[in-house]
């Protein structure tokens, strides 16, 4: 009996894929563990092997178009088993093409199985009766597929030069730089009529907010101009920024005992006071540090999305959450990962006092590819903070307490800081923000490293 081989679930949210380009044509001899296609996701393109070995017959699965997961597209005929009639595929495993390049049955053709949607018409120009692929139904790369997605690009519309035509992302990037790929004309897609939508949920107005409580029993405080900015960014953030949170625990013993080394040795200076240590350090000037030279060391994480291209900065930048009367701001250590912890320090204290006195330039809290925020003083233990545009990444630091750990089998005391980091899952994926916290990680448990 011949092996069926069907298109895969390679994805935890996959329901259809694309297979993007067969290795094996019909009526070759395949072994099983060759390459038979390649399957086109959203996120990836993975090459599928042969589950059997024998001749590859009746292929059904077609390139470019949507099959459910499951679906057959091939048939793996052993040596010497006799070849006859094509295989019965059920309408269900049949290849399903995109929504927007669906094709209306013709007359005489069957309905489709009842509970099914009809799909939308296509309106043919009778100029010309091509039928365009859908941005779906293109041949290109999963990144290029993404990027015009982002772009708003049509990708039947732009020529691929990658193989067999396959638009690659150089494709996509020309077709920005020539102001966009516009819909090739002659076909007219006809969407079906929107039906009526809910209206958009708006925020409660200042009369129905206030109608909630009794008459004289708060005070109105209108909103300066600081809070009025804070309150707008915060809602442009959270509404525009994919934010999403990679939370670990960092043992701080190390960095402890390091920073009471260092402050105990810190050379005198005169001050108007008198004598005072040249610098003391705080466990916030480390993980400014620590940041730094985390984002140096991942530098793809060192980045700020604009919709038509990564801005991979060169430098490490971070801000630091302080907190203000009536409000918050964020002020900036320039090229944090090429300094002294003792200058972080010096330069930090400065940059707060005058936070506080509202005395900071622009370009002293504006810009940046990095913050940190820090709640432990307060005892918090964990929180997640929101990105500040237009950086992708934001540490939030809890307190550090002690706790119990296990090491070797033994249950120990550690002092223990959670931290949490909130990503632009537009320019860092997961596994990149892991390598980043990792770094991190690293650097906080051997401080040493940050000294050399």
């Amino acid at each position: 009996m011949p092996t069926e081989v069907i298109l895969p679930k390679v994805d935890m949210d996959m329901a259809t894929g694309q297979i993007s380009r067969w290795f094996a044509t019909e009526g070759q001899q395949v072994k099983k563990g060759d390459v038979l296609f390649e399957i086109e996701t959203d996120k990836a393109a993975m090459e599928i092997d042969a589950p059997a070995s024998g001749v590859l017959r009746d292929v059904t699965g077609k390139e470019g178009v949507d099959i459910p997961v499951g679906a057959p597209v091939a048939w793996i005929y052993a040596d010497g088993e006799v070849y006859g009639a094509k295989a019965q595929i059920s309408p269900e495993m049949s290849a399903k093409p995109t929504e927007a390049g669906a094709v209306p049955p013709t007359a005489g053709s069957e309905a489709p199985p009842s509970g099914l949607p009809s799909l939308p018409p296509l309106a043919i120009s009778p100029t010309r009766g091509e039928i365009n692929q859908s941005p779906a139904g293109a041949r290109a790369t999963p990144l290029a597929r993404r990027l015009a997605r982002e772009a708003g690009l049509t990708l039947s519309a732009i020529s691929g030069t990658g193989p067999h035509g396959r638009v690659v992302k150089a494709d996509i990037d020309a077709a920005i730089a020539k102001g966009g790929a516009k819909e090739t004309p002659g076909v007219t897609l006809e969407a079906p009529a929107p039906a009526a939508s809910a209206p958009a949920v708006k925020a409660m107005s200042d009369d129905q907010v206030l109608k909630l409580f009794e008459q004289g029993s708060y005070e109105f405080v209108p909103h300066d101009n600081m809070r009025k900015t804070i309150a707008r960014r915060l809602v442009e953030a959270k509404t525009t920024i994919p934010h999403f949170y990679l939370t670990l625990d960092c043992e701080l013993d190390a960095l402890l005992a390091l920073r009471s080394q260092l402050n105990a040795a810190a050379p005198m200076k005169k001050t108007d006071k008198g004598e005072a240590p040249a610098y003391k350090l705080s466990v916030n000037d480390m993980v400014i540090k620590a940041m730094a030279m985390a984002l140096k060391a991942v530098p793809d994480a060192n980045a700020s999305w604009t919709e038509s291209a990564m801005v991979k900065h060169k430098h490490a930048d971070v801000g630091v959450a302080v907190s203000i009367p009536g409000g918050l701001i964020t002020p900036i250590i320039r090229h944090a990962d090429e300094k002294t912890l003792s200058v972080i320090s010096n330069e930090m204290k400065d940059l707060a006092s005058r936070a506080r006195s509202r005395k900071l330039k622009p370009e002293e809290y504006q810009g940046g590819t990095t913050a940190v925020s820090n709640l432990g003083m307060f005892g918090i233990k964990d929180f997640a903070a929101v990105i500040n545009p237009p950086h992708a990444t934001i540490l939030a630091v809890g307190a550090g307490e002690e706790r119990a750990v296990v090491k070797n089998g033994e249950i120990k005391i550690a002092t223990v800081m959670s931290v949490t980091l909130s990503t632009d899952h537009r320019a860092v994926d997961g596994a990149l923000g892991a390598e980043l916290l990792a770094a991190f990680k690293r650097l906080i448990e051997s401080p040493m490293g940050m000294l050399v």
